[in-house]
Formats: structure tokens, sequence, C-alpha cells
């Protein structure tokens, strides 16, 4: 008699687990992407330990705890990357360092190392990469361009809408914990041993999925709290130009290049106007007025090669007799 409670149990521990399954799999969606500047997408680097406040969690009537953002609300992970050329970049980088920290975020990664010029000259250079609050990566970002004189060598921004990927994660994390429920009660209630371990091996692979599932989330929740800003930092001595006395031979190169560049682009549209515009307009103009004109001249020209013969013979003489 003790069977058969048993026997539904593990039927219903299947049909739970079935439906699981077939609902996270309709619950899937295709990931979006945004690139503000064109260039690769930017990962995002392993979060940090230490980590700003995470968004507001949000309840429903199921009893569960939901961090699914509203409609009108996207999950957006949005990270920078820029070269910049300084004086010091030493110095540059404790600015950055220092910038992150009152921002309310933290360094992930610094390092600072000599690099040879062209000349044989040692200059330091400097990579850093910090996080800040992704609501301050504006100001972040105007505050490491003024660290430099010039525009930054490269910039570039990225976006990356998760809204899709975290909806699906909750929904999963939500039949996960029903099943996990459910598999408790059904442990609860198991007589033999052989039940007790079939139930607590289901039971055990489920939490370990809900646990997969929760740091996922948990990680898309700091990914978009906190932007991340890698700064590549180059000494002015190691991009100065070539100059001896006032002679400057790299851009003088460069302004001969520029010409010869000029000049094959203006022989290259040259020929593009002549091929795609002028030879069908001479073609068009000779269908129009040419063959017409010559089939005119080579009619009045038969015409008169009649009278021209017949004028010949009239006015030759007669053969003599």
């Amino acid at each position: 008699m003790k069977k058969r409670p048993l026997l539904l149990a593990r039927i219903l521990v299947g049909l739970l687990i079935g439906a699981w399954f077939l609902s996270a799999c309709a619950a899937r969606a295709p990931e979006r992407e945004v690139n503000i500047v064109s260039g690769e997408s930017y990962v995002p680097q392993e979060i940090a330990p230490a980590a700003p406040a995470q968004p507001e969690l949000k309840g429903d009537s199921s009893g569960f705890v939901s961090s699914v953002p509203s409609s009108t609300e996207r999950m957006v992970i949005k990270n920078a990357k820029l070269s910049l050329i300084v004086k010091d970049p030493p110095a540059a980088m404790d600015s950055i360092a220092e910038m992150a920290e009152q921002m309310g975020g933290f360094v992930v990664s610094a390092e600072l190392y000599q690099t040879t010029t062209e000349s044989g000259k040692e200059v330091p250079r400097a990579t850093i990469t910090i996080r800040v609050p992704a609501e301050k990566l504006n100001p972040a970002l105007d505050e490491i361009r003024a660290l430099s004189d010039q525009l930054p060598e490269n910039e570039n921004i990225t976006s990356q809408d998760i809204t899709a990927e975290y909806t699906d994660l909750d929904s999963r994390l939500r039949n996960l914990k029903r099943a996990e429920e459910q598999l408790q009660e059904i442990l609860d209630q198991a007589y033999s041993t052989e039940d007790v371990l079939s139930v607590f091996q289901q039971l055990t692979q489920v939490r370990e999925q809900i646990e997969v599932i929760e740091g996922q989330m948990k990680y898309y929740r700091e990914a978009v709290a906190l932007s991340s800003i890698s700064v590549d930092l180059i000494a002015e001595e190691a991009v100065e130009p070539l100059t001896i006395g006032r002679w400057q031979p790299v851009g003088v190169a460069r302004d001969a290049l520029q010409a010869l560049i000029n000049a094959l682009q203006f022989l290259i549209n040259v020929v593009i106007w002549m091929v795609i515009f002028i030879l069908p307009v001479l073609i068009l103009l000779y269908g129009i007025f040419f063959i017409p004109l010559r089939a005119l001249w080579r009619f009045f020209r038969r015409r008169r090669k009649p009278k021209a013969v017949a004028s010949s013979e009239s006015s030759s003489p007669p053969p003599a007799s």
C-alpha cells in the first residue's frame, strides 16, 4: 500500500520537471545589442568582490522574489575603452583611480610599464580599468578626457541590452523554486531509503541549478549597476614627430603621401565619370544624331550619283560612224 503513493509522487515529480523544462525553453529570447560607437563589443570583466547597492527587488503574488525590471525599464550594460596621450602616465593613472573611488567605484586592474620609442628612449605607459556607477559613466569620461590636452586617440562606448536574458533567467528561477518546494514535500513524505535517496538526488540537482541562475542574475545586476572603463595612457614623448632642426621629415612624408592619395583619387573619379556618365551620353548622342545624319547623307549621295552619270552620258560626243 505504501508503494502506490510513492509511485504517484514519482509521476508528479516527473511532470513538474518536464513542465519546468518546456517553460524554460519557451521563455528564451534572442539577445539584443546596441553599439553606440562602431567597434567590437566589449565583454564586461569579472566583477570585483566589492559592489555597490543592487537594484531594488520586487515581490509578486506567487510569493517568490522578483528582480525583473518593469516594461519601461531596460537593463543595459554600458562600458567604455579609450586611449589618451598625456604628459605623465603614472600621475594620470593615480588621478583616474582616485576619481573612481570618489564616485563610488573601484579599480579593477592597473599596470605601469616602460616602452621604447623609435629613437631608443624609454618612456612610461599605463593601462587602468575601473568601474563606476552606470549613471556616472559620462561624467567619469569627461574627467578622464580632461587629463589630456589632445583628443583621445580612440574611444569606444558599447551598450548591451540584457533585459531579455535577465527575464528568461528569472522565469527559470521561479519554476525551479516551485519544483524545489514540491520535491521537498515529497521528500518529507517518503518512507523507504530508496525513495529518499532518489528524491534527494533530484532535489540536489534542482538546487544546484538555482544557485547557478542566481549567480548569473547577480552578475547581470552588478554589471548593469557598474560600468567598466578601460584607459590606455600613452606618454607624449612616445608620439612626438621626428624633428631635425625645424624640419620634420615625417610631416613632409605625410603631406606627400596625402597629395599622392588625392591625385589618385582625382584620376579614379575621372575614370568613374567617363564610364558611368560621359560614355553613355556619347552613345546616346551617337544614336540620336549621328546615325540619322549619316543615313540622310548616304541617301542624298545615292540620288546625286545617277544624275551625274546621266549628265556625263549626254555631254559625251556620239561615236564616229
